[in-house]
């Protein structure tokens, strides 16, 4: 069974992108450490999933202005990108999900750009279980929220509208909302978002060789100790 992969992203223009790390490591530094995340995330998603057109990217905002513009564009010059629609992050994933479901025809395996320890035996993991049968994949993360969510079928992505996004709560909510749709859904390993200083520390140590360890510590790691 073929997956499509999509990643839901926002443009890494400082200011606009991580906040919260930018209000210890400055709003420059916190959009190249978004842009590093989002780069190691279509690195590792193109190993998995080597066909062109079953990548896909969700992308709000625009490049210009962003900061590693020239790389992004030509990491995804071989990949279909789609403007995120819809009002709030809820709307805008569960379109997400019926667009690549209706270009692709097949199932789908969404991440989000703040975890740049994604490895490709995590995305694995992912599509084996959804291959034993499963409708959903939900995979918690560690604030409370969760970094992957793989559909069988994009019309269980609409339970999505219902959930409160960017809470303490929203995996268990999630989940339950899977649950009500019937959607038999599985779990899958812990990663931490890249919110702040912790988080950044954590990621990158996790991931060492990553273009995202490898900016903290040459932009962070240490002016923050």
């Amino acid at each position: 069974m073929r997956s499509a992969v999509l990643v839901m992203a926002k443009a890494p223009v400082p200011g606009q992108v991580k906040t919260r790390l930018g209000a210890r490591v400055g709003n420059l530094v916190a959009a190249e450490l978004a842009a590093a995340c989002i780069l190691d995330t279509l690195e590792v998603c193109a190993q998995v999933f080597p066909e062109p057109q079953m990548r896909h990217l969700a992308f709000a905002g625009r490049l210009d202005g962003a900061r590693q513009h020239t790389a992004l564009r030509a990491r995804l010059a071989d990949w279909t990108v789609h403007p995120q629609h819809g009002d709030g992050l809820a709307a805008r994933l569960a379109r997400a999900h019926a667009d690549v479901a209706r270009a692709c025809g097949s199932p789908v395996v969404q991440v989000a750009m703040d975890t740049p320890q994604l490895s490709p035996a995590h995305l694995v993991d992912v599509t084996e279980r959804l291959e034993d049968g499963n409708d959903a994949v939900l995979g918690p993360a560690a604030d409370g929220g969760w970094w992957v969510l793989a559909l069988r079928d994009a019309r269980f992505a609409r339970s999505l509208r219902d959930v409160q996004m960017s809470t303490d709560h929203t995996y268990d909510d999630t989940h339950a909302a899977l649950q009500r749709a019937g959607a038999r859904t599985a779990g899958a390993v812990t990663l931490r978002d890249v919110d702040t200083v912790e988080d950044a520390e954590l990621a990158a140590a996790a991931a060492p060789s990553t273009l995202f360890a490898r900016r903290w510590r040459l932009l962070v790691d240490g002016a923050v100790r």
